[in-house]
């Protein structure tokens, strides 16, 4: 990964991305001076919200995660689905 900026090991400190379309940085560049902000502050800002403030590791980290956020605003119950009995496979023999 020579020249990759995030070879260093997960805490590195930044990050090159390369080829962008001139439609791609522009939006951000407006974002930035309408909020105040450096493009750098901006790519941090729209990262955080984006991906969230940590990133989920696993399957269970997202249950929790979910979980979370729905105790959060009082929870809901799903209804239970009734299940119907396995329907018998079809019988070729008769084809033969």
């Amino acid at each position: 990964m020579k020249g990759d900026k995030l070879a260093g090991g997960p805490h590195a400190k930044s990050l090159t991305i390369e080829d962008l379309d001139d439609g791609l940085i522009s939006r951000p560049r407006i974002q930035a001076t309408v909020h105040g902000r450096s493009i750098e502050d901006e790519a941090r800002t729209i990262l955080r919200s984006a991906l969230g403030e940590e990133p989920l590791r696993s399957g269970a980290d997202l249950v929790a995660s979910i979980r979370t956020k729905v105790a959060a605003i009082g929870g809901f119950e799903l209804p239970a689905v009734p299940r119907e009995p396995v329907r018998e496979p079809p019988c070729f023999d008769e084809w033969g």
